[in-house]
């Protein structure tokens, strides 16, 4: 439930310089996007980083930091409308079969690689889900639930930085990749979906390909999309029965998953009517925009460049332990 002062005017006044100005790199960041191709999300934390000091004092700090909570997880609970039960069936069990186990290991071996690396579970986690999921979407989205802790945001702008760009190498190295393995449009599909991390660059790759290759694509990043909320609701609940999470107190269920399955729900028994659903997906987007221009804001540069090289290893080994494993399986199946 929403703070009872959400709906006093004094309440926005104090959040309005701060979220005026994560708006603006938003908007910035599309407009560097849609003219120059530039990676929106990207651009966005870029952008952001860059006016670190708004956030540190000042009539700013109140309206950077709700953006990087409150905004954020409004976005995330919107991306329940791009889900359906449709969309599970049409793919066949198998296939579903391999995408659930892919995004369980991969999840898994994040953790392992996290330790290993001495970085530690939660960034393990972060990653790993990131690399997984839905890339920027799912990071922030797992960095809502985690406990905080020193240099946490630090590990949320790295992690959205480094799987924005791996996505973008991805959207160019993967469908060459999968002529080389033999692979048929609807195969190469599954393959682009299930392995690149963000959305614009699976649709980017698909289509490259071919319309039914494109279509395929989509479709399955949307169900990886769709492991989302369950993988948050079971992060919340273990953090929750540890007595650990980004709240002193936190619900069962964090009420921006339970919006996510709602609005998932709702979307499979079409009861959403289509401009609704344009108009959600527009919302969503530049809600999570919004949310990591100001996540960038809270992040200085010397400290982002203490992640340092064993965490750039993590995220190159998770991201090729994803594809490896959606290769052979593919070739299994």
């Amino acid at each position: 439930m929403p703070d009872p002062a959400f709906w006093q005017p004094e309440f926005w006044r104090l959040r309005l310089p701060g979220l005026s100005i994560a708006a603006m790199i938003a908007v910035t960041a599309q407009f560097l996007s849609e003219h120059y191709g530039a990676p929106v999300m990207l651009m966005a934390i870029l952008l952001g980083i860059s006016l670190h000091f708004l956030s540190e004092e000042g009539r700013t700090v109140p309206g950077v930091n709700f953006a990087a909570r409150a905004v954020l997880r409004l976005g995330v609970a919107l991306l329940g409308l791009r889900i359906s039960l449709g969309m599970f069936l049409s793919l066949g069990a198998e296939l579903l079969w391999l995408i659930v186990a892919a995004v369980a290991a991969t999840i898994g071996f994040g953790l392992i690689l996290g330790r290993l690396f001495g970085q530690g579970k939660a960034f393990g986690m972060l990653t790993g889900g990131a690399v997984a999921i839905c890339g920027a979407s799912a990071a922030l989205a797992i960095a809502a639930v985690l406990p905080r802790r020193e240099g946490g945001e630090r590990e949320l702008v790295f992690t959205v930085v480094g799987v924005t760009v791996l996505s973008t190498v991805a959207m160019i190295l993967y469908p060459i990749l999968a002529q080389m393995l033999g692979l048929d449009p609807r195969e190469t599909g599954v393959f682009l979906g299930a392995t690149i991390h963000d959305v614009a660059q699976v649709v980017g790759a698909g289509f490259s390909v071919s319309d039914e290759t494109g279509e395929v694509a989509t479709l399955v990043k949307l169900i990886r999309v769709t492991m989302l909320a369950p993988v948050v609701l079971l992060l919340a609940l273990v953090l929750r029965a540890r007595g650990t999470s980004a709240d002193a107190r936190p619900p069962l269920v964090p009420g921006f998953v339970l919006g996510f399955l709602f609005l998932g729900a709702l979307n499979s028994a079409q009861l959403v009517p289509a401009w609704a659903l344009d108009v959600a997906q527009t919302v969503s987007r530049w809600a999570l925009l919004t949310a990591i221009a100001a996540v960038g804001m809270k992040t200085s540069i010397p400290r982002l460049l203490q992640v340092g090289g064993p965490a750039i290893s993590v995220l190159i080994a998770e991201t090729i332990f994803l594809a490896a494993l959606i290769a052979v399986g593919l070739m299994v199946l």
